[in-house]
C-alpha cells in the first residue's frame, strides 16, 4: 500500500474520530490538537507524514497573535458582555412592546425588532435569548400568545447576531476565507490577489441579515392575520401611553448611535474593524455608566424629572456627534468629544454607590470576556494544528477530488458542504464547525470560482439552525432554562419548527439571488 493511500485514509479517519471525540463531549479546544498529534504519529511511523511539518506552526501562531483584525474579537466581546450587564435590552424590550402592543402581532414583531438591535450591537446569542425570555415570553403568554410561536420566535430571533454584523463569527470567517481565497488565487496564476476584509463580510451579510429579520416579522404577522388568537393584540393604560415617545427615543438612541458608530464606520471604511471595535466597547462603557447614574438619581428625584434629562441628553449628544460628523470635518475633533465625555461621565464615578456597582459590572465583564476570548483564540490555535496535518495527510487533496466528483459542478460540491455543515450543527458549535469544517473546504470551493464573501453569508446564516437544531441546539436549552413552567420542552421543540425552515428559505434566496449579499461590498469598496 502506497504512503499515499495510507495519508488519504488517515485524514479520513482523522476527520471522522474528531467528530466523535467531540460528540461524546471531550472540549475542542484539547481534541482538536489532540488528534492531530496522534494521527501524526501514527502517520509518521507508516512513512505518510514528516515531522518537520510541525515547524510552520510557530509562524502560524506568531501570525494569529499579530494579526490587527483578531484585536477586533476581544473587543466586540467586552462590548456585547458590557450591554449586556447594562440591561440594555430589558429596556428596548419593554418599550417596543407598548410601542407595537396595540397592533395584533404587535408584540413578537416588537420581540424581534429589539433582537435585531441587539445583534447588531451586543452579539451574544445566550444573552439574548435568555433576556427576552425572561422579559418578553412572560408578557406573550400573559397577553395570550401562542406558546409555540413566542418560543419560536424568540429563540429565533436571538440567533440573529451569528449573521447581523458586527458578528464575531464573520470576524473569523474573514481571517480564514482570506488565507483561503489567496491559496486559490494563487494556484490559478494570479500573484498579487485581492484582498478579502472584515468590512466585505460586514457589508455582505447586511441585507441578508435584515432579510432574514424581515422573515420572521412577516411569519409572525400572518399568523396575526391567519389565526388572531394566537398574536392578540395588548391594551394600554393612559398612564402606559403617557409619555411613550420620550421613552422610545431613551431606549432607542443609544444602541442605533452604538451601531451607526460601529457598523457604519466600517462599512463607510472610516475605521478599520479594530478601531471600530475600540470605539464600541468605549460606547458600551459610556451607556453603562448612563445607565447608573440615572438609576441613581431616580432614586432621588422624580422618575419623569430623570426620563426628561436623559431625553435630552441623548437628544443632544446625538445632535453633536452628528454635527461634528458632518460639519467640523475632522476625525480628530470627534474622538476628542467622546474622549472628553468618557472623561466627564467616568468622573462620577467618585459617587460611592455609582463606583461600586461600576467597578463591579467591570469585574464581571472583565473576567467573562477573558475566558471567552482565550476559549476561542485557543480553539484557533488548535485548528492550526489539525490543519498542518490533515493537508499534510493528503486529505485537502482527497476532498477536492471528492468535490469535483459532484453532480452539478460547483453547485453541487457547495450543496454537499451546506448539507454537511447544517447536519454537524445539530451535534457541533458554530465556532466548532468554521474552525475545523472551513478550513478544509474552502480552499477547494474558491479554487472553483465560489465568490468567497456569497461563501461567508451562506455559512452564516447556515450556521444559525445550529442553534435551533435538536438534540443540542443551545438556544432551545437557554429558553428552557427561563421559561415558565406552563411551556414545556416540547412547545420550544415544535415551535423552532417554522423558523428553521425560514432559514433554509432565506438561504435559498441568497443561493438563487448572490446579489442580496453582493451588491453592498461592490457598492461601497468596488
Amino acid at each position: 500500500m502506497s504512503t499515499i493511500l495510507i495519508g488519504e485514509i488517515l485524514s479520513v479517519a482523522m476527520f471522522v474520530g474528531l467528530i466523535g471525540a467531540l460528540m461524546l463531549g471531550y472540549p475542542i479546544a484539547f481534541t482538536l490538537p489532540g488528534v492531530a498529534l496522534v494521527f501524526a504519529l501514527i502517520g509518521w511511523a507508516f512513512g505518510a507524514f514528516d515531522l518537520t511539518y510541525f515547524n510552520a506552526l510557530p509562524l502560524r501562531y506568531w501570525g494569529i497573535n499579530t494579526n490587527e483584525v483578531l484585536i477586533a474579537v476581544p473587543l466586540f466581546i467586552i462590548m456585547g458582555v458590557m450591554l449586556e450587564r447594562s440591561r440594555l435590552a430589558e429596556n428596548l424590550l419593554t418599550t417596543m412592546g407598548e410601542l407595537f402592543g396595540e397592533l395584533r402581532g404587535g408584540l413578537g414583531i416588537s420581540t424581534i425588532i429589539v433582537a435585531t438591535l441587539l445583534a447588531a450591537s451586543t452579539g451574544i446569542v445566550g444573552a439574548t435569548v435568555v433576556t427576552m425570555g425572561l422579559i418578553s415570553l412572560p408578557a406573550m403568554l400573559k397577553a395570550g400568545y401562542d406558546k409555540r410561536l413566542s418560543t419560536g420566535l424568540i429563540c429565533a430571533s436571538g440567533t440573529l447576531c451569528q449573521i447581523v454584523p458586527p458578528s464575531t463569527i464573520l470576524v473569523f470567517l474573514a481571517v480564514i476565507l482570506q488565507s483561503a481565497h489567496s491559496q486559490a488565487q494563487m494556484a490559478k496564476g494570479n500573484f498579487n490577489p485581492t484582498t478579502l476584509s472584515v468590512g466585505d463580510l460586514f457589508a455582505g451579510a447586511f441585507f441578508p441579515g435584515l432579510a432574514l429579520a424581515g422573515l420572521y416579522i412577516v411569519w409572525v404577522a400572518l399568523n396575526a392575520l391567519f389565526r388572531p388568537a394566537s398574536a392578540p393584540a395588548l391594551k394600554l393604560t393612559a398612564e402606559e401611553k403617557r409619555g411613550l415617545g420620550g421613552r422610545v427615543v431613551v431606549a432607542l438612541l443609544p444602541p442605533l448611535m452604538l451601531i451607526a458608530a460601529v457598523l457604519g464606520s466600517i462599512i463607510a471604511g472610516v475605521a478599520t474593524p479594530t478601531e471600530a471595535a475600540s470605539v464600541g466597547a468605549i460606547g458600551a462603557v459610556l451607556l453603562t455608566l448612563v445607565k447608573i447614574l440615572s438609576e441613581h438619581f431616580a432614586k432621588r428625584l422624580a422618575a419623569e424629572a430623570v426620563q426628561h434629562g436623559l431625553f435630552w441628553f441623548w437628544v443632544a449628544f446625538f445632535a453633536l456627534t452628528i454635527g461634528l460628523a458632518l460639519f467640523a470635518g475632522a476625525f480628530g475633533v470627534l474622538t476628542l468629544a467622546v474622549v472628553g465625555l468618557t472623561g466627564g461621565i467616568a468622573a462620577a464615578t467618585v459617587i460611592p454607590e455609582v463606583r461600586r456597582q461600576f467597578y463591579n459590572i467591570l469585574d464581571e465583564v472583565s473576567r467573562s470576556s477573558l475566558v471567552m476570548t482565550a476559549m476561542v483564540f485557543v480553539i484557533f490555535m488548535g485548528a492550526s494544528v489539525f490543519s498542518v496535518v490533515f493537508t499534510r495527510l493528503g486529505g485537502e487533496t482527497l476532498v477536492h477530488q471528492f468535490l469535483a466528483a459532484m453532480p452539478g459542478g460547483v453547485h453541487g460540491a457547495l450543496f454537499i458542504v451546506m448539507l454537511v455543515m447544517f447536519v454537524l450543527g445539530c451535534f457541533l458549535d458554530p465556532f466548532e464547525i468554521i474552525f475545523v469544517v472551513v478550513p478544509i473546504v474552502a480552499p477547494v470551493l474558491l479554487k472553483m470560482d465560489v465568490d468567497p464573501i456569497w461563501f461567508a453569508v451562506l455559512i452564516g446564516i447556515n450556521l444559525q439552525t445550529s442553534y435551533l437544531t435538536p438534540p443540542f441546539g443551545f438556544s432551545l436549552f437557554f429558553l428552557r432554562g427561563v421559561a415558565p413552567p406552563v411551556v414545556t420542552t416540547g412547545d420550544i421543540y415544535r415551535g423552532i419548527a417554522p423558523y428553521v425552515a425560514i432559514q433554509a428559505i432565506a438561504l435559498g434566496i441568497v443561493w438563487i439571488y448572490p446579489p442580496l449579499a453582493l451588491w453592498l461590498p461592490k457598492a461601497i469598496y468596488g
